[in-house]
């Protein structure tokens, strides 16, 4: 790579707290273990009432707001580290958070697989576009890319009178 296209995606690249960034993961992610938790408690049989969200499952709650964040800060510290936006990062923070699913099972060989599946996972959704959803393209550069065009004649044909 010249130093030219170096520089251009320094230029490109903002520095972001990595710890700001973290905790709004981690509080999105308490969310969404909040939800699995009530399913949770909904669907098993108990004696603990309503409040067995947060005392029979509510360790769900803090794992996925430990993964969210593991996850967060991980990308955001990578990325300032190199100074790029890609795929790398998001590979680094998914294999962090997968190794913390093992850490919790007490499993090494499950935190390696983890950090393989879940890195691999998401760095291949970031290197895809997916994941981060910045398309540069327009909607009509898409549709000629997406479409073929159509050959052109070898021979041009003329009316004939």
């Amino acid at each position: 790579m010249s130093d030219s296209e170096e520089q251009v995606q320094i230029k490109d690249y903002s520095p972001q707290s990595a710890v700001h960034y973290a905790s709004q993961i981690a509080l999105q992610g308490a969310a969404v273990g909040l939800v699995v938790s009530t399913i949770q408690n909904a669907l098993g049989k108990h004696s603990h009432g309503a409040l067995g969200v947060f005392t029979r499952t509510g360790g769900t709650i803090g794992f996925f707001a430990a993964m969210g964040a593991t996850f967060a800060f991980t990308e955001a510290a990578v990325a300032n580290q190199r100074r790029k936006n890609d795929a790398l990062n998001g590979a680094a923070g998914g294999c962090a958070a997968g190794f913390l699913t093992g850490i919790k099972n007490r499993s090494l060989p499950m935190a390696l697989g983890g950090c393989v599946l879940l890195g691999g996972a998401i760095g291949a959704f970031d290197y895809g576009g997916q994941l981060g959803g910045n398309s540069q393209l327009s909607k009509e550069e898409k549709r000629q890319r997406f479409f073929k065009t159509p050959p052109k004649p070898l021979v041009e044909q003329g009316t004939s009178e």
